[in-house]
């Protein structure tokens, strides 16, 4: 997996340009109703997701596997974000809790195991009250089936990524514990990139319980 996404951003650097998914403008604004100062983005990529939360005034975190992909961050946005280099299985990276933690398009790239530690090791990160979001991609996109079938609704693609699709019933399996409060399937538009269709993904939101 490391190797994969270092090669990747080395050859294509920001691939996915600066503007931000549409998950991650729906979560910014649930994050600024309810109060969050400091966010958590494991998988972070090169950072396209991280200036609308630092726009709205939150401090943010990442977690990222590539150094090429850390270094790209630095480039545009200096030391306005703190990133932490290694997978997101070797979390927790700090003793912080965080007020909101948001999770784009990484999940999905995990076995079960490394699916139930992520989501668990996120959970212990925030604070009562805290939100986590997730996004991730359903059982209903059209990439669904393509390729060698690894285990149910996981497949090896013909690009060698395997991906687990989630249902509603993988949605309540592995995130009911964790205070799920909603799991809607959304249209994620392919942005900086021409003629592709939009992606069918989940927008998942847990709300840890006070008590």
């Amino acid at each position: 997996m490391a190797e994969f996404w270092e090669e990747s951003f080395k050859e294509k650097q920001t691939m996915w340009g600066f503007e931000p998914t549409d998950s991650a403008i729906a979560t910014t604004e649930l994050f600024q109703k309810k109060n969050v100062t400091n966010v958590l983005i494991p998988g972070f990529g090169y950072g396209r997701n991280a200036k609308i939360f630092v726009d709205n005034g939150m401090l943010v975190t990442g977690i990222e596997i590539s150094q090429t992909a850390i270094q790209l961050s630095e480039d545009h946005y200096g030391d306005m974000v703190k990133v932490y280099h290694g997978p997101v299985n070797d979390m927790p990276y700090d003793a912080e809790l965080y007020d909101g933690i948001f999770c784009h398009a990484l999940i999905h790239l995990l076995n079960k195991a490394e699916r139930a530690k992520l989501i668990k090791d996120c959970y212990n990160q925030l604070h009562d009250g805290g939100f986590m979001v997730f996004t991730t991609i359903s059982s209903q996109d059209s990439a669904y089936g393509q390729g060698e079938e690894l285990s149910p609704n996981r497949f090896k693609t013909p690009h060698g990524i395997e991906l687990f699709f989630y249902d509603s019933e993988s949605i309540a399996d592995e995130f009911g514990e964790y205070d799920l409060i909603e799991a809607v399937e959304i249209e994620e538009p392919v942005k900086n990139a021409d003629n592709k269709s939009s992606q069918k993904f989940w927008k998942i939101t847990c709300e840890k319980n006070i008590d």
